[in-house]
């Protein structure tokens, strides 16, 4: 075969070859996470709280319509704006973090149309893990303007029973039930 002929074929493949996809890789900004948690004090009012410490990773091929993410919290850094409350989540009834520092978050994002929808992920909490479905409720991008890359944005919720994890201490009906609620802000490496 010809140069020509070859370089000519060559071209005519790359041209009808579908490029391949590339995921965009970024870093959860620490600064601008904050997983947080509700649930219900004896029916009487809700409890909220939040942690301080998230790091993590979040791969997005926007072509493709995939990604994932994994979130890591030091579930010491709980906050629920009560000393007492802080102190009692830290306990081997609750977090246990002396023996568990570490909650994590993987799950396989979702797309609906153009926009991520979902996760589904798996958290693990106190060693155990188990399926948690995350619904984005809002997700957007832009160059960040003192950065100069871009950023994406999204605000996700789902729920859980807090016994399925190991603490069964007062978790019987709604007491049980914990409705998570994670912010985050992840910076294009």
């Amino acid at each position: 075969m010809s140069s020509k002929k070859w370089m000519l074929t060559a071209l005519i493949a790359a041209i009808t070859v579908p490029a391949l996809a590339v995921a965009d890789n970024f870093t959860v900004d620490p600064e601008h996470t904050y997983p947080s948690l509700e649930f219900s004090h004896m029916g009487l009012s809700v409890w909220r709280g939040k942690f301080n410490k998230t790091t993590g990773k979040i791969t997005l091929d926007r072509a493709a319509k995939t990604g994932s993410a994994e979130i890591q919290v030091d579930a010491a850094s709980i906050d629920f704006g009560h000393d007492k409350m802080n102190a009692h989540a830290l306990t081997a009834d609750w977090l246990n973090v002396g023996k568990f520092p570490t909650m994590t978050y993987k799950g396989d994002i979702k797309f609906k149309g153009d926009v991520p929808a979902s996760v589904d992920g798996q958290l693990t909490l106190r060693g155990i893990t188990k399926p948690v479905k995350l619904t984005i409720n809002s997700f957007m991008c832009m160059p960040h303007p003192l950065f100069k890359k871009l950023v994406c944005g999204a605000d996700a919720e789902g729920d859980l029973n807090r016994a399925d994890f190991g603490m069964t201490l007062y978790s019987e009906g709604e007491a049980g039930k914990i409705h998570l609620r994670i912010q985050v802000e992840a910076l294009k490496d």
